[in-house]
C-alpha cells in the first residue's frame, strides 16, 4: 500500500511594495491591494466590513475598509504602496488617510477617474 505523499507547508511570500486599488462609488468603497504583477493579495469593501445601506457610502466606511485591507496584508510584510484611486466617492480621502495611518508608507497616489470628453448624446428636447 502505497503512502500519499505529505502536504508541503505554503510558502510564506514577501512583498515589500505593493500597489493599492481604491474604488469610490457613490454607494460603496472597495479597496483591493495586489503585487507589482496585479495578483491580488487582499481585498474588502464596505460592505463586506459590516456596512449596509447609505452607511455604505460614508468616510467612516472607507476607513474601515482600508484598515481591513491592511490587517489582511500583514502576513505579506507590505511596507510601501503605490495608490490608484478611481470615482468619485465620499471614500477616497479617508482611505488613503487610514492607510497611511496604519503603517503603510504611501509612495505615489494616481487618479484614474474616467473622464468623459464629450459624453454621452443628450436626450431629445421635451415637447408638450
Amino acid at each position: 500500500m502505497a503512502r500519499k505523499p505529505r502536504d508541503r507547508k505554503k510558502e510564506r511570500r514577501f512583498i515589500p511594495r505593493c500597489k493599492a486599488y481604491i474604488y469610490a462609488t457613490f454607494n460603496n468603497t472597495i479597496v483591493t491591494l495586489t503585487d507589482p504583477g496585479g495578483s491580488v493579495l487582499a481585498t474588502s469593501s464596505a460592505g463586506a466590513v459590516g456596512f449596509s445601506g447609505s452607511r455604505k457610502s460614508s468616510a467612516f466606511a472607507a476607513q474601515r475598509t482600508a484598515e481591513a485591507v491592511v490587517k489582511k496584508a500583514e502576513g505579506f510584510g507590505v511596507k510601501s504602496i503605490n495608490i490608484i484611486v478611481k470615482g468619485p466617492g465620499a471614500g477616497r480621502e479617508a482611505a488613503i488617510r487610514a492607510l497611511q495611518a496604519n503603517g503603510m508608507h504611501v509612495v505615489s497616489i494616481k487618479d484614474v477617474t474616467p473622464i468623459p470628453h464629450n459624453g454621452c448624446r443628450p436626450p431629445k428636447k421635451r415637447r408638450v
